[in-house]
């Protein structure tokens, strides 16, 4: 009798044929794959510690990508060409990055592209931010991206920047990581006095103007001076960095949360850290680009890009011409006749990653997603056909014959993906860099891993997915 309630009816044998149930990452995973799950997520959870602003992501990008041959534009502009195998980046305003490694066919055929962003939400000074009330010194701010409020009330905070001085001497600034450091933070009312506060919708009981950071109250050492405490502030930011009032006129100064990127539950299977939408997908992206030694047949591309989190605007966002004077600054050095042609039919006949999170089901939160459609955290790779708002607003809505191509290839590659949509029609949705590049008639998909607590200071991913994400960008850009 036991062999027979083993076997399993025609019935369900046809169900299992004919079926799809997106199943856990983990579940398959060999003893080798575990050890490079854990192997990945450590050296990613430094990479998030360390890389709290845009311009340290790309300090830290080029770091590791100059450790694995990759060279300055300017290296192979003094060779005169660049060659099959090359492997050439070129950093924009210190903000964004493009890594290419040329392919041993004419770039007329199209680049492998994998396109991930390293802005994310945070806290910015304003060009004038120091005052004084009652006694106490502090910073306005101004948020950028898409924040709630009430996240960034009564968390340690670091500050993090550059400033630029009257004589045109560049300062960097990095205050609240090393645990020496001091921290700052923005006050909230006690339970005790908050009756009118509570009564209060979420998006009202803390405001825009009312996100002020902490950063003093001891006076300078003189009686009888007024807005002594924002003097003593001033005197130090001088006495340390040389700093007056009116540098911070000059300055791009960022309030982010202070600490590390931490491992989170008692298995340790997730990560918990501030940034990963979107640096988790620029960090699998580009060691896929830099994990690989051939020489490839399409020129593979990695490009990190700025203002993502505010439209992909500016000259750092992808809106900017930045990545098309790179691919140009790219074919100039190639052997290619024709280069403007060159530049359109690259464009035409390339393909790309956009790598972007997505936000997964959240079994606190029910109602969110329609959950035959939702991404799951542990699942593995999201792959998100389109994106946008109510009616795909401002989507990108990839092919199917694309998507054919992408699922034949990461199932050639033993990635587990799931399918999913960023929540309910009319209720969710959101953007991306897809629409920007696919603009020029490229073949694109957003694909990336999904996360809990999306835009918050400290968000969930799962390292399963981590390793999913770096496994099917790998594959893609093979």
């Amino acid at each position: 009798m036991k062999n027979k309630d083993k076997e399993k009816s025609p019935a369900v044998l046809l169900q299992e044929q004919l079926g799809k149930k997106w199943e856990l990452a983990w579940k398959d995973l060999s003893d080798e794959e575990v050890e490079e799950v854990k192997a990945i997520s450590n050296d990613y959870m430094r990479f998030l510690t360390a890389g709290k602003t845009e311009r340290q992501c790309v300090e830290l990008s080029v770091e590791l990508a100059e450790k694995t041959g990759f060279k300055t534009l300017e290296t192979y502009q003094k060779a005169g060409e660049i060659k099959p195998g090359d492997k050439v980046y070129m950093i924009h305003k210190d903000k964004t990055v493009a890594f290419f490694v040329a392919g041993s066919e004419p770039i007329e055929k199209g680049m492998a592209i994998v396109g991930a962003h390293i802005d994310s939400p945070r806290l910015d000074l304003k060009p004038s931010p120091l005052y004084e009330s009652d006694d106490m010194a502090f910073f306005k701010t101004h948020y950028y991206g898409g924040i709630k409020k009430y996240h960034w009330v009564t968390i340690p905070l670091a500050l993090h920047g550059t400033v630029v001085k009257k004589d045109g001497e560049i300062v960097n600034i990095s205050i609240g990581e090393a645990p020496e450091d001091p921290v700052f933070c923005i006050t909230d009312l006690l339970p005790h006095l908050s009756q009118e506060q509570n009564t209060k919708k979420m998006t009202e009981g803390i405001t825009g103007e009312g996100l002020n950071i902490i950063v003093g109250s001891q006076p300078y050492p003189e009686k009888d001076l007024k807005e002594g405490v924002k003097l003593n502030i001033l005197n130090h930011l001088y006495t340390k960095y040389g700093m007056m009032e009116e540098d911070f006129a000059t300055a791009e100064l960022e309030v982010v949360p202070a600490g590390a990127a931490r491992n989170v539950g008692f298995d340790e299977s997730l990560i918990g850290g501030y940034g990963q939408d979107d640096r988790i997908c620029a960090y699998t992206a580009l060691r896929a680009l830099v994990d690989q030694d051939t020489v490839p047949n399409r020129t593979r591309c990695v490009i990190l890009a700025d203002k993502e989190e505010i439209g992909s605007v500016g000259n750092t966002g992808m809106h900017s011409r930045f990545f098309e004077n790179a691919v140009a600054e790219l074919i100039n050095l190639m052997d290619v006749n024709k280069p403007e042609m060159a530049i359109r039919r690259c464009f035409m006949n390339s393909e790309m990653l956009s790598a972007d999170v997505t936000a997964g089901v959240d079994p606190n939160f029910t109602g969110t997603h329609d959950k035959g459609n939702a991404p799951y955290i542990g699942k593995g790779m999201v792959l998100s056909k389109y994106g946008g708002a109510r009616g795909k607003s401002g989507s990108n809505d990839a092919h199917a014959a694309f998507m054919g191509k992408m699922r034949q290839t990461l199932e050639t590659a033993g990635v587990v993906w799931q399918m999913g949509e960023l929540g309910r029609v009319d209720l969710g949705g959101g953007g991306t860099i897809a629409h920007i590049l696919a603009e020029y008639g490229m073949d694109v998909l957003d694909c990336g891993p999904a996360l809990l607590s999306m835009h918050s200071p400290f968000e969930l991913a799962s390292k399963v997915d981590l390793f999913m994400c770096y496994k099917g960008y790998k594959s893609f850009l093979e």
